[in-house]
């Protein structure tokens, strides 16, 4: 039986349908109380798993503290290192306990860096670079991790997502489209940058395939659904699977970055300007994985 946290949320509810559509048996927790869902409350160091860990060999670690949600307040350092870092090894050291075979945890390519060098895409063996509060719980919780899982025996499974994308995706991805549904001119035909994108279902693929895959155990895994794009191209794929048109002019930069820090907008701007591309020959290779949809279809069935 599988335990997935964070089933009520963006990718947990597209992992929660795929494994209903095999057939496979789960146990499906959330923070709050959700049918046909196990509340387990707020989820730190003090949270007790053993009730849902009852009868589970895998479980599938979503929950986290997010940079990109939004909670009525923003998250500080201490929220990622409680849900992220504690909360985590709570939850790894009582699966441990309660003999859990194996434990697929979803970190994010942010713990090799916010950027990656030109023409050198992130690895799966890439260093450790954590650059934020929230990649450095991350961080610190894949190191944690292996530790713990070497002491125990439980296996361990690390999939290292960049911008995960699909139908009800918030966050980067959904306001790309509202920028190319307005049909504005985007000042974005300078970038020469280069960027890695996942479809959720090529995302949720590859977690099941992890979860059982005997050449999965011990291995980090990084997920795209193929090369990098530049962000006019991202832009240019978006407007055609809207069947628009879409105008981009160039603008330098430094300008760029000017205007956006005086909005209050140089994270997102910076998310769109800078390269975060990774290589996934190691998962394709390891794993004999294939993303089971291209780039134009995750983007069409997205829209």
């Amino acid at each position: 039986m599988f335990l997935v946290t964070g089933g009520s949320g963006f990718v947990g509810q597209y992992l929660v349908k795929s494994l209903n559509q095999h057939g496979i048996a789960f146990r499906a927790a959330s923070r709050s109380v959700i049918s046909g869902h196990v509340p387990i409350g707020e989820i730190n160091g003090s949270t007790d798993w053993t009730g849902v860990l009852r009868g589970v060999d895998t479980v599938v670690h979503l929950a986290s503290c997010n940079q990109n949600v939004i909670d009525k307040r923003e998250a500080s350092a201490a929220d990622f290192r409680s849900v992220n870092l504690d909360g985590t090894m709570r939850l790894a050291e009582q699966s441990a306990e309660n003999g859990v075979g194996r434990f697929v945890f979803i970190s994010t390519v942010k713990v090799n860096g916010e950027r990656s060098p030109p023409l050198s895409p992130f690895k799966a063996d890439a260093p450790l670079r954590p650059q934020t509060d929230y990649a450095l719980s991350k961080s610190e919780a894949e190191q944690r991790l292996t530790i713990l899982t070497k002491e125990s025996g439980m296996e361990l499974v690390i999939i290292r997502p960049p911008l995960v994308y699909g139908w009800g995706a918030k966050g980067s991805f959904n306001i790309l489209v509202k920028l190319v549904r307005s049909g504005f001119p985007l000042p974005l035909a300078s970038l020469n940058n280069r960027r890695s994108i996942v479809y959720v279902e090529n995302l949720v693929d590859l977690i099941l395939m992890a979860s059982s895959h005997k050449a999965a155990v011990g291995q980090t895994f990084m997920v795209a659904d193929g090369p990098g794009l530049s962000t006019p191209d991202l832009v240019r794929q978006v407007a055609r699977a809207m069947n628009r048109s879409v105008r981009l002019f160039p603008c330098p930069l430094y300008l760029l970055r000017n205007v956006a820090r005086a909005t209050g907008k140089g994270a997102m701007v910076e998310r769109l300007i800078d390269s975060l591309e990774v290589n996934i020959s190691h998962t394709r290779s390891v794993l004999d994985w294939t993303p089971p949809f291209s780039l134009e279809e995750g983007i069409r069935r997205s829209i």
